[in-house]
């Protein structure tokens, strides 16, 4: 794994993540969202229940339609093959699509159409590292390394498994592996198969970059280790643990882990990428174990809603264990780039015109996509687009939609 293969997906994901930051109308704890106190090694004290905190109304505009269909439309800034935003809440409700679900035939999207979600995958997997510790089956300030021994070198400090939550790890970045610099490399790479243990060997090497809660840095790695110890707890690969818990209950049908399978079953929207001779490929078949444990999940918008919904209605997790999905770090803890955190257990946060949303960005070759809604959930909102080029200026997509679901 090298520093243009795995650090540059960790690079570009972490710049995606943080794009509708830059359109923030204040920082995440001067919106007032909670933060706790740094533990100095005894237990962290866990967050007051969610039902001891009313929270205030959200002040969520009308809905603009033609705002949101001008967001969407514009295939161009930048160059996109397709879209769809899914708005719902208790303040209004909109679909909408652009583009072809596939370049050949010439299909228009539905809203049946799955994608891939990338990280939104993580919200999957910090639900269910919740869940086991709602049933005391770890405690969030236990070292990872007591749960997977030897699996990192033991020169490294103790990492809590809320620190790999929360992406304050500290971990090195990755190193090794193929050069995927160029379209055309990555396209000869796309069947390569990764294992757990060699992504986690991709960061086994020297120091940590900062003491452990010290600081944020958005990492996949960091829920790499948290599906191995979804396992190691469990016994059951974490995506048929993932399928027990939350997608069978809610009736998921669509939303799937596909483990070494490179393809998208039924219909969906193919993902393209455009080459050094300006030619684009058909990326969409492509294996996904690159991205094991923290993206590589398949989904639809209707899935995604359905499953915000029950996660922010407190169907998924008891109410101390959903808060932590609320709680930043201390305001003390920054972004390495020296912005306020933004990410808590699972979540991350924004404010886009005074208007505060939780939830996950996800972007793979060829894909891009969001989930989130505001706490009340007077606003929900679920949007997919399949750009050609995986850069910063995916983020114009993001800000365009961003901007047209916070103005009415």
């Amino acid at each position: 794994m090298s520093s243009s293969s795995l650090s540059r997906r960790a690079v570009v994901g972490a710049a995606l993540s943080g794009a509708v930051v830059l359109a923030t109308t204040g920082s995440a704890h001067a919106a007032g969202r909670p933060s706790v106190a740094r533990s100095s090694g005894g237990p962290v004290p866990p967050p007051a229940p969610v039902a001891s905190k009313p929270l205030p109304p959200t002040l969520v505009p009308p809905l603009n339609a033609p705002a949101l269909r001008a967001a969407i439309s514009d295939l161009e800034h930048p160059q996109l093959t397709a879209a769809q935003l899914r708005v719902s809440g208790s303040a209004g409700r909109w679909y909408g699509t652009a583009g072809v679900a596939d370049r050949g035939t010439g299909r228009a999207v539905h809203e049946r159409d799955t994608f891939r979600i990338g990280s939104i995958t993580k919200v999957f997997v910090a639900t269910v590292v919740l869940q086991l510790a709602a049933e005391h089956r770890l405690t969030l300030d236990t070292p990872i390394q007591r749960h997977l021994p030897g699996l990192l070198p033991e020169g490294f400090p103790p990492i809590t498994v809320l620190q790999l939550l929360n992406h304050t790890s500290g971990l090195p970045d990755e190193q090794g592996g193929p050069d995927m610099s160029t379209p055309e490399a990555i396209a000869r790479h796309r069947y390569d198969r990764w294992t757990p243990r060699q992504l986690v060997a991709g960061v086994s090497h020297g120091s940590v970059k900062f003491t452990p809660g010290t600081a944020q840095e958005y990492r996949g790695i960091n829920y790499v280790l948290l599906a191995m110890l979804i396992e190691r707890l469990t016994g059951r690969h974490y995506g048929a643990v993932i399928g027990s818990r939350i997608l069978r209950p809610l009736g998921l049908r669509h939303t799937s882990v596909p483990g070494n399978d490179p393809r998208i079953h039924g219909p969906h929207v193919h993902g393209y990428m455009k080459m050094t001779d300006g030619s684009l490929l058909d990326i969409t078949e492509f294996e996904q174990s690159e991205a094991w444990g923290e993206g590589e999940m398949i989904s639809h918008t209707g899935d995604l809603d359905r499953f915000i919904t029950a996660l922010f209605s407190g169907e998924l997790l008891p109410p101390r264990e959903l808060e932590r999905m609320f709680t930043l770090p201390p305001d003390d803890v920054r972004m390495v780039d020296g912005t306020p955190a933004r990410y808590a257990a699972g979540l991350q946060t924004v404010t886009v015109n005074g208007i505060t949303f939780w939830g996950k960005t996800g972007e793979r070759y060829g894909y891009a996509s969001a989930m989130v809604a505001t706490r009340d959930q007077q606003r929900r909102a679920v949007f997919s687009f399949n750009p050609t080029h995986r850069d910063k200026t995916q983020m114009q997509a993001t800000l365009r939609i961003a901007e047209a679901l916070t103005k009415a």
